[in-house]
């Protein structure tokens, strides 16, 4: 099961690449708290950017990617990690205010996956002292009754809100998302669509009619598809000799799905085929009949698919029993959507 954000603005942002490799690459090392503040310090969405204090921790050897660290040796002593303490163990107190080891477990969660997969110990000292940072200038602020500003109060509002949307979200789709119903969907799902005939298909993306046809005359010629390809197509694909793999007919736009399954495997297009993109000529290398996914592997897509669904319910339904006027840029009212 899965829990629906609404694009909070939490941030948590980290521009890191596979490794760190100097101090003046860390300056676009920036480290997002954001909801994973102190309870305290949660109301407003922290951007902590200590791009200096990270360089200088990074650089120091305070913490390396792997790509960065030399191989460590072997430690028979080490291969059971310390079990850790208890969430409620308190790591700091800033003015009496205290800090639990579950706000730093929450920091690390709100990292990018490759830092989260990292053990805590390794990056503790650095989130612990974000997070008393962050209290410090939280507290500054109050001090300042930024807190009573009206702008921080509407951002206040605003986030208020969308964090009560996704928590009555999440409680309208988890119990609604078992396993059993999911594979009943599932089911529906491999009636309603059953497996079809792939090709595997190249293409070459041009701006006129006249460019696709000099291609074609090239292709009669001799001339090599994939060469082609990188050499004109204006296809983002065009690097990878137009390739666009196996595909079902419904996966692409009419005209050209038409025209490609109307080829047999080693023929190309004698004509341009135009399209909303511009003229293709197209290759096929190969036709198969098409595998529907398993069940894990639509799993996700199928819990999409339910939440969506219930959304829709939900939302029908306080739509009909709510009042709702909507009005146009002009001020005048707009014709009622329910």
């Amino acid at each position: 099961m899965r829990d629906f954000a609404l694009s909070p603005p939490c941030l948590r942002d980290i521009d890191m690449h596979s490794s760190i490799h100097s101090a003046a690459g860390v300056q676009r090392l920036v480290l997002i708290i954001g909801a994973a503040m102190h309870p305290r310090l949660s109301i407003t969405p922290l951007r902590l950017i200590c791009a200096a204090g990270l360089a200088a921790v990074v650089a120091g050897g305070g913490i390396l990617l792997a790509a960065d660290r030399p191989s460590p040796q072997p430690n028979p002593a080490a291969t059971m990690p310390a079990p850790m303490p208890p969430g409620t163990t308190v790591v700091a107190r800033v003015d009496g205010t205290e800090l639990h080891l579950s706000d730093v477990e929450a920091a690390q969660q709100s990292l990018p996956p490759q830092v989260q997969k990292m053990p805590l110990a390794q990056i503790y000292p650095m989130l612990l002292d974000r997070l008393v940072d962050g209290m410090l200038i939280t507290e500054a602020g109050r001090k300042d009754h930024l807190d009573q500003d009206p702008e921080v109060q509407l951002r206040l509002k605003r986030y208020e809100d969308r964090l009560i949307q996704e928590a009555y979200i999440n409680r309208a789709v988890k119990p609604a998302e078992t396993d059993d119903r999911l594979r009943t969907r599932y089911e529906t799902f491999l009636k309603d669509k059953p497996a079809g005939e792939e090709v595997h298909a190249r293409h070459i993306l041009l701006a006129t009619e006249a460019e696709a046809k000099s291609v074609i005359d090239e292709l009669n010629k001799g001339a090599d598809f994939a060469a082609l390809a990188k050499k004109y197509s204006k296809d983002p694909g065009a690097e990878t000799g137009g390739d666009l793999g196996y595909f079902g007919h419904d996966d692409m736009v009419k005209e050209f799905a038409d025209a490609a399954f109307a080829l047999s495997p080693g023929q190309y297009s004698k004509t341009p085929v135009k399209s909303e993109f511009g003229w293709h000529v197209i290759r096929v290398e190969d036709r198969r009949t098409g595998k529907p996914p398993s069940f894990e592997e639509a799993r996700d897509q199928l819990s999409r698919d339910l939440a969506h669904e219930i959304i829709d319910t939900k939302l029908h339904d306080l739509r009909g029993a709510a009042k709702i006027e909507e009005f146009g840029l002009d001020g005048k009212p707009l014709p009622a959507t329910k």
